[in-house]
């Protein structure tokens, strides 16, 4: 069954179309990759998911309903969880003020929120680092704060964009269990990612895009083969060797 429905996605900024037209689905329970080259429309999909954005034309379907219009933290309180490609904690606060925070979205005490908060950052591995201050942590820490800032809202459907990013080989083999991990806990994942062993490792199904179109989708295997998405990366030349 499909959590996620994007119908005929268009955003157009002025003469730009940032978004021409793109329809996926996104099944419960699975990992989705969204991949294209810089500027290809990615995160404009994850805004426009969220509400950041409203759209041109086309649907939104989250669970069978639309959600098109609908305020972003309707959207959240729906079950929808995001992380951006550049994470702003609130640097001035706690690690674990940063997780409670979030929590508030499904409580209204504190001690609720905070009991959550930490079982959270338990499962971010982020425990020993729940009283140093947000904005001491690198970026393999401030990467992991995101997600567990996230993960607070109690999604059922999570955007990735861009967690692996910046992070040393060590930190992106953990970056990849903590995200198989989420799927396990029963969550379902759409992923932007530029590093292929993070998406080619972790995706049951791939949906590539460029100028805003889509050029690809099938499993990973399928969209390393497909022409029009080697020459999306690569160019021409390899697609055609």
């Amino acid at each position: 069954m499909a959590i996620l429905e994007v119908k005929n996605l268009s955003k157009h900024f002025g003469g730009l179309k940032a978004v021409d037209d793109v329809s996926f689905q996104v099944q419960d329970g699975e990992i989705m990759g969204l991949i294209g080259p810089n500027g290809s429309g990615k995160t404009t999909i994850f805004n426009c998911i969220n509400h950041y954005y409203p759209i041109t034309s086309g649907d939104i379907l989250f669970k069978g309903r639309s959600i098109k219009g609908m305020k972003t933290h309707r959207i959240c309180h729906l079950g929808i969880g995001r992380t951006f490609q550049v994470v702003k904690p609130l640097a001035r606060m706690s690690v674990l003020d940063n997780v409670t925070a979030s929590a508030f979205s499904r409580t209204h005490t504190i001690g609720e929120a905070r009991k959550e908060a930490l079982k959270v950052l338990d499962f971010c591995n982020l425990d020993d680092q729940r009283d140093k201050l947000a904005r001491s942590l690198p970026i393999g820490g401030r990467k992991r704060l995101e997600i567990a800032r996230a993960l607070a809202t109690k999604p059922e459907l999570m955007l990735l964009d861009e967690t692996a990013a910046g992070l040393t080989p060590g930190e992106l083999d953990e970056a990849i269990d903590l995200i198989k991990k989420m799927r396990e806990s029963g969550v379902t994942i759409l992923i932007v990612e530029h590093i292929m062993k993070v998406i080619m490792t972790i995706s049951d199904r791939i949906h590539a895009i460029n100028f805003g179109q889509t050029i690809g989708e099938g499993t990973p295997a399928e969209v390393a083969n497909n022409p029009a998405v080697v020459e999306a990366y690569l160019g021409e030349s390899y697609a055609h060797s």
